[in-house]
């Protein structure tokens, strides 16, 4: 599909049809993605959380404020940021750097210090807005995915995050949900997908800056 066409086609689905999963090589797919998003200086503090099982699906449509997307959807993928981006963290992935390019620590360690002192400068609320916006250029990306998939989806801020966080139990892992992403094949009678998309025009929205 085109990717002009494929954006045309995707919107934020209301209603996902219940009965229709997608098929694993897509959720593989969407999974990829995620991991090859880039992210601010390639750290990558994020973790996503994949969920199938229905009855925690139940669960977290009641932590939604009873937003169908969630309990019908195919999966329910949630974006969340690492709690612990210390010292620690970034060495690790400059250990991972050398591991997988094996490039010599002489050439990472200007680099690998001067991002230990930034980071080290940062108080704990800065430092997870930095691995939030990283949060939202994933999600970004990953509905670009969606949409050449012909994978519906919804983008969603609106969540209990403290309810979500327990009912995935995600502080064993340390890290918090900051973005919801409800997938699967549109209901059919979602009104909403054949509505026409409400978009300012282009020339209200692009400057040109030429020569």
């Amino acid at each position: 599909m085109d990717i002009i066409d494929a954006l045309n086609w995707r919107y934020a689905t209301k209603y996902f049809d219940s009965q229709k999963i997608l098929p694993e090589e897509k959720i593989h797919n969407l999974k990829t993605a995620f991991n090859l998003t880039p992210t601010s200086y390639g750290l990558q503090p994020l973790k996503l959380v994949v969920v199938s099982d229905k009855t925690i699906q139940e669960e977290l449509f009641e932590a939604s404020y009873n937003q169908k997307q969630v309990k019908t959807a195919s999966h329910v993928f949630v974006l969340c940021v690492e709690k612990n981006i210390n010292q620690v963290f970034i060495e690790n992935h400059f250990e991972l750097v050398k591991q997988i390019r094996q490039t010599p620590d002489e050439i990472l360690k200007p680099f690998r210090d001067f991002l230990i002192e930034d980071f080290l400068n940062k108080n704990d609320s800065q430092l997870q807005q930095w691995a939030i916006n990283q949060a939202y250029l994933t999600i970004g990306n990953m509905l670009t995915v969606c949409a050449l998939e012909k994978i519906d989806a919804c983008p969603m801020e609106g969540f209990d995050a403290k309810s979500y966080a327990s009912i995935l139990n995600l502080d064993t892992y340390r890290i918090e949900p900051v973005l919801v992403m409800p997938i699967g094949y549109r209901a059919q009678d979602d009104d909403f997908s054949k509505f026409k998309k409400v978009r300012r025009p282009l020339e209200d929205v692009v400057i040109e800056i030429n020569n």
